[in-house]
């Protein structure tokens, strides 16, 4: 089992950059004047183009980029590819706002998908369509989370980096004392309640399962498929208030009522790592994650069973949330050397080692046929519900708005899970604050 820790992929749902995101507005229309430009355009007398790249990555992930950096460079020799930034993803809007700012950017940055709207407002980024439609891979070949995670009004405003999708993972030791049977596809979140209800013991310090619970975007995306699974969208086709006032209580329902029998852990610490250290200490039954733990649990020496997520309707339903590699304009020459390392980077051969060894999944249906994909799969128990889940996984939208619509939604969520409000008291007072944010022009 290849040691892909949960470290090595930064906490991608953490705090909201609300702040960073304002910043951002402030510089998005001023064009000014790239690191590259002028004295340094990134071309060496010999030709040689170098590309800078704020990679976010840490640990295992940071290492696999090393290699595959390493590799098209040898096929590549005009072109340098320099891994920097100095910072984690979950910074990087930040210090990509300020180098905007600056006039001091690099060619290439790891975005999270929910930022990429604010980022893309910027004169910099440059537009991909053309590359991604001309490139080795069929566009169509993507899953449509991919796709649609960097397709902003029509066009593709950067190129994916991370793919994943959420599904519970359970404790069988947990279930089988509890009398339980393990769940199946098609169960419902009725069924999760009920099980959750079983499982905890309270006494024994057991939960049944756990949530986030800062108000970050770990706590909200969790809460997404119900809403679109009950017809809700997150902003209404008019675009200028939320997709779900008139389902959003019935999802925050479900909270109430694992907050009500006690059944859920609530993590008061960005990043989930105690939720997920509660499960796999034995002491939660079900734990809503993605691909990314499986690892963590398998060295736990947790024996566990991967489900796809309950729904209310029996449809299949999940959220993905991919985050980008965006691509900023120093140049004709830095930018087409970006476009060729990305379009690389893509390519099946390529992909699979990136998925395999940092712990992503396949970003086209080309890298899942590969054997290398489908022997990690063979030898990875529940990895293929994950894959799978991609045939109906939905996306955030890309949208200026979003992070303020998340973090209403957040905090509507920590309330109910802390039992400081109804899911309709809750919700009412989340769309005032989100409508507010939805109706500022962008």
């Amino acid at each position: 089992m290849d040691a892909v820790r949960r470290a090595a992929r930064p906490s991608r749902r953490s705090v909201l950059r609300a702040g960073g995101g304002a910043a951002l507005a402030a510089v998005a229309g001023t064009a000014v004047t790239g690191c590259g430009a002028g004295a340094d355009d990134g071309v060496a007398a010999d030709g040689t183009v170098t590309v800078e790249m704020w990679h976010g990555q840490a640990d295992t992930a940071k290492k696999a980029l090393e290699g595959l950096v390493a590799d098209f460079e040898r096929a590549h020799p005009k072109i340098r590819v320099k891994l920097g930034g100095g910072v984690l993803a979950d910074v990087m809007l930040q210090k990509v706002t300020a180098a905007l700012a600056a006039g001091s950017y690099p060619d290439i940055a790891y975005i999270f998908g929910s930022d990429l709207a604010r980022v893309a407002r910027s004169p910099q980024v440059v537009d991909l369509t053309d590359t991604v439609g001309s490139g080795p891979v069929p566009w169509k070949s993507y899953w449509a989370a991919s796709r649609d995670a960097v397709t902003l009004n029509g066009r593709v405003r950067a190129a994916p980096a991370v793919l994943d999708s959420l599904a519970v993972v359970c404790n069988r030791k947990l279930f089988r004392e509890a009398g339980l049977p393990l769940p199946k596809a098609g169960w419902t979140w009725q069924d999760f309640v009920a099980s959750a209800r079983t499982l905890t013991e309270s006494g024994r310090g057991r939960f049944g399962t756990g949530w986030p619970g800062t108000g970050d975007e770990d706590t909200v995306w969790r809460l997404w498929p119900l809403i679109w699974d009950l017809g809700g969208d997150v902003v209404d086709g008019g675009g200028r208030g939320i997709g779900f006032a008139g389902t959003g209580a019935r999802a925050l329902q479900v909270v109430a009522e694992l907050a009500r029998d006690k059944s859920v852990y609530v993590d008061p610490k960005p990043g989930s790592e105690q939720m997920y250290q509660v499960f796999q200490s034995g002491r939660m039954g079900m734990v809503v994650t993605g691909p990314w733990q499986l690892p963590d649990i398998e060295t736990a020496g947790i024996d566990y069973h991967v489900v796809p997520l309950p729904s209310f309707s029996g449809r299949p339903v999940t959220i993905s949330g991919p985050d980008t590699w965006t691509v900023f304009d120093n140049g004709e020459a830095r930018a087409k050397a970006a476009r060729t390392f990305l379009t690389w980077l893509a390519r099946p051969e390529q992909d699979v080692r990136w998925d395999i060894e940092a712990g992503s999944l396949p970003l086209s249906r080309r890298t899942e046929a590969l054997p290398a994909w489908q022997d990690k799969v063979a030898r990875t128990e529940g990895l293929n519900v994950f894959t799978t889940a991609l045939e109906t996984a939905r996306v955030r939208p890309v949208h200026p708005a979003y992070p303020e619509v998340s973090q209403a939604l957040g905090q509507a969520i920590v309330a109910v899970l802390l039992g400081r409000s109804t899911p309709e008291k809750a919700l009412r007072a989340c769309a005032d604050e989100a409508n507010a944010a939805l109706l500022i022009p962008r």
